[in-house]
């Protein structure tokens, strides 16, 4: 269904999504030409109704942002799952992403991008390679991306180009196409330095300094785990004051993980209004620890939510990883209303986009893109749908719905899932696709 012909959605309950977290009874979204909200609201103060109203049943709210991915890393899944970061990135990852072709990429971005379209998830920020290869995947799919082409300097890495190629790269596809490109601005790049610790010193701030000059996002991992960059902590502290001092720092970054931070990288986090894209699937998974998240929100340093890769979470369902923070902040800090079930639906979806740099995603609001997900109400998780039940209606959205409820997905005014199936690819084909690479990749 084409933005044109989609102009009016309209459902019992909305969640817009504005910063008191509201819920709309009986509310309607109108959508313009381009795709983009026109106006949100209750219907009885709409504007008179369009040609073409689509009724809906459940609930209305913004598609969900996931901050942290490597997607194509579907057909990676179930690789390794048993072993620490370093020995599952070298013993492991590095040596089958050595095999993995265009094609290859394609195949598990394609794969993926259906995963998050059916928990809702319209937006990822990934860090892969083979950028051709990604933007075909999305836009096949109909999903939104924040492109970051990774930038590395190991071992085998190298059949790609130098540190320097892969930077140039990115500036290059910007320089050229701008920002963001694509029907309804589904693609926009950024820079990809993949760590302190993958990379030589010098190589930080040349690629901070062509993301800042481009307004581009800068998005690298950062204190994952304790062994990584224990070179580097020893000669600057910390491997945040490594980046304060070599001038990485400022404008758009965005850093995943952020788990082994003390105070004054906090602080420094907080000063450069750095945002940490907070993934605790991944962190668990891989012993590698429990970001500080309470901490973290007091020194108001922007947080987002990740799943990170497929074969580290090993899904894609945002919804989980949302339950997840929850869950560790609340156990870590011994207060039960650390992240509320609203804070959480805000996480995934407004604040997580404006973390990234993002005021047109996030939201149902005029002037954003129509990133819309329909979900069911007629399942256990909901018993609180009436008026004057608006703080239960959202816990039982955050705490015991999720993904599994995503029927209809919208992205820039398309619609791009109807009844839980893709409407612009086959996803029994996508799978078989994707299998077939995953079995070509397993090693004997």
């Amino acid at each position: 269904m084409s933005a044109a012909a989609v102009t009016r959605l309209a459902a019992p309950l909305v969640l817009p999504c504005d910063p008191e977290c509201s819920v709309l009874r009986d509310g309607v979204l109108d959508i313009d030409a381009d795709g983009r909200i026109a106006w949100c609201g209750p219907r009885a103060s709409a504007p008179p109704a369009p040609a073409a109203v689509c009724e809906l049943p459940g609930m209305l709210l913004p598609g969900l942002v996931n901050a942290h991915c490597h997607t194509p890393m579907t057909v990676l899944r179930g690789m390794g799952g048993d072993l620490p970061l370093l020995r599952w990135l070298r013993e492991v990852m590095w040596p089958a992403e050595g095999r993995m072709t265009g094609p290859d990429v394609r195949a598990g971005m394609l794969l993926g991008c259906v995963e998050l379209l059916r928990a809702g998830v319209t937006t990822s920020v990934e860090m892969y390679f083979y950028t051709d290869a990604l933007v075909e995947a999305v836009l096949a799919a109909g999903s939104r991306a924040i492109l970051t082409p990774g930038i590395i300097a190991v071992p085998g890495w190298d059949r790609l180009g130098s540190w320097r190629d892969m930077m140039n790269d990115v500036s290059a596809r910007i320089d050229a196409h701008g920002l963001r490109h694509g029907p309804g601005q589904r693609i926009e790049l950024g820079y990809g330095p993949h760590s302190a610790y993958t990379l030589p010193a010098e190589a930080l701030p040349e690629v901070a300094e062509a993301a800042r000059e481009r307004g581009a996002l800068l998005h690298l991992h950062l204190a994952e785990t304790l062994e990584e960059d224990a070179g580097q902590r020893a000669e600057y502290g910390s491997v945040t004051r490594m980046l304060d001092r070599l001038g990485v720092l400022g404008a758009r970054v965005l850093a995943a993980h952020g788990v082994h931070l003390d105070a004054d990288d906090i602080g420094l986090l907080a000063r450069h209004r750095v945002a940490v894209a907070h993934c605790p699937g991944s962190n668990a998974k891989l012993a590698a620890g429990v970001a500080p998240v309470p901490a973290l929100r007091a020194a108001r340093v922007p947080l987002a939510l990740g799943t990170d890769g497929p074969a580290s979470s090993d899904d894609l369902d945002l919804w989980s990883t949302a339950r997840l923070a929850g869950r560790f902040a609340r156990l870590s800090s011994g207060d039960a209303a650390a992240l509320t079930a609203a804070e959480l639906l805000l996480l995934a979806t407004r604040d997580g986009a404006a973390a990234i740099g993002r005021d047109d995603i996030g939201a149902l609001e005029p002037g954003r893109w129509a990133d819309v997900a329909h979900l069911r109400t007629d399942d256990p998780a909901f018993l609180h749908l009436g008026e004057g039940a608006d703080g239960a209606l959202i816990s039982n959205l955050v705490w015991a719905g999720g993904g599994r409820l995503v029927s209809d997905v919208w992205v820039a005014g398309d619609q791009v899932l109807s009844n839980g199936e893709p409407t612009r690819v086959d996803r029994a084909q996508v799978q078989a696709d994707a299998r077939a690479v995953a079995t070509r990749l397993r090693p004997a």
